[in-house]
């Protein structure tokens, strides 16, 4: 779990996450140089706690996958929040040896029921990868899975592929499904996930989802990570 200042959050999640059956082998939260309360709210939790030299969820989700001990990896981000069987989920979805990659449903929930924007991610999952490479998209099974989903995937396929790339700031779930495509399948489960909608919130429904739009088809079309992070950073 990539946190930074993230006080308001994750002190729910962490609390939802010990009551999970069954329960993970381990919970790692990865922080960025929080100002906040974030690792005090961490530390009071049975949690392995790392303080990355790097800030940027890439760097972050790297980090902690290469310091986990289990051999199952999954990447939460600290407003989602995971169904309470999500080992058994996780381990039954895993047990087709052709999935490489999978994520949840995600629904936007918060100051109100995003049905725009949960419809919208539902569907990126797949014309994003048809706009990038149609080929693989009908052929190989290629989806593209992103932060708010719950990504997981064994830890020796995320190892062989190449894992998040830390330099990158943006639309790393996407680069990660890209590297994983190529060893096999990804998949979107229909088990939902619940995530807030702050940002959605903050700018406007109809205003994010545009922007979503944007930054999702600029980087199919190749436009560079450094460009699409000062775009999307930029944006008021």
């Amino acid at each position: 779990m990539p946190t930074y200042n993230e006080e308001t959050c994750i002190g729910a999640l962490l609390d939802s996450l010990d009551k999970l059956e069954p329960k993970p082998y381990e919970v790692i939260v990865v922080d960025g140089g929080s100002d906040d309360n974030t690792t005090a709210l961490a530390q009071r939790q049975n949690v392995h706690l790392i303080r990355s030299s790097k800030r940027g969820r890439a760097a972050q989700m790297h980090c902690g996958a290469l310091e986990a001990n289990g051999d199952i990896l999954c990447f939460l981000h600290a407003d989602t929040f995971a169904p309470k069987n999500l080992v058994q989920i996780v381990e039954e979805t895993l047990s087709d040896n052709r999935i490489k990659l999978a994520g949840f449903r995600s629904i936007m929930t918060g100051t109100c029921h995003q049905r725009m924007t949960t419809w919208h991610n539902r569907i990126k999952t797949y014309y994003a990868p048809f706009i990038y490479n149609p080929y693989r998209t009908i052929f190989k099974g290629l989806r593209l899975l992103f932060g708010d989903q719950l990504l997981f995937c064994r830890k020796t396929d995320y190892l062989s592929s190449g894992g998040f790339n830390p330099e990158m700031m943006i639309l790393e779930e996407a680069d990660l499904c890209i590297k994983m495509n190529r060893i096999g399948r990804i998949r979107q489960i229909k088990t939902k996930v619940y995530s807030s909608d702050r940002r959605v919130a903050k700018w406007g429904v109809i205003k994010s989802n545009i922007i979503f739009v944007a930054i999702t088809s600029l980087w199919a079309l190749g436009v560079s990570n450094k460009r699409l992070a000062r775009f999307y950073g930029n944006v008021r």
